[in-house]
């Protein structure tokens, strides 16, 4: 019983004294939701219907693209979209150059391997009758801006396509 005691009440000294000496966790070293407060929110986009979909000279559309202009409008952001292929926009992601990739990606997606990837936020079943949790990549280790963007997800509806 002792032991329970200290693994909970450690994490949670050292998170306060951490805390006090003005280290936030979590924690973007590279600034990522700082820098996107009252500034830009580069969001790459792969066409992937219904999720998201790509128009010539048109802002992306679909539920991932709804969904990320609410989350924008919360920060507040203004949004620089980016259109191109998955492996493009996650080497760009790795790369310190996008902040959002979207495009209908699942759990199971192997970008996970180098980027991060949300929390399951919808399910949808495809017409195989197989069940996917739908994801967002971002940035990896930028951890206050993947936590920022998992609150806003798990706020909200979505309707399965």
């Amino acid at each position: 019983m002792r032991k329970v005691a200290v693994c909970v009440v450690f994490p949670m000294l050292a998170a306060g004294l951490l805390t006090g000496c003005g280290i936030s966790i979590p924690a973007d070293p590279e600034g990522t939701l700082e820098r996107v407060r009252d500034g830009h929110l580069r969001v790459g986009v792969s066409t992937n219907a219904p999720w998201a979909e790509t128009r010539d000279g048109a802002e992306p559309a679909g539920i991932e693209p709804d969904l990320v202009r609410k989350f924008a409008a919360t920060l507040p952001a203004r949004i620089q979209w980016s259109e191109g292929g998955e492996q493009k926009l996650v080497d760009e992601l790795k790369r310190g150059n996008l902040d959002i990739v979207l495009g209908g990606l699942t759990k199971d997606t192997p970008w996970a391997e180098k980027v991060a990837v949300t929390a399951p936020y919808a399910e949808a079943t495809d017409e195989h009758g197989e069940t996917h949790k739908h994801v967002m990549a971002t940035p990896p280790g930028e951890n206050a801006f993947l936590l920022e963007l998992e609150k806003f997800l798990a706020r909200q509806e979505v309707v399965q396509p």
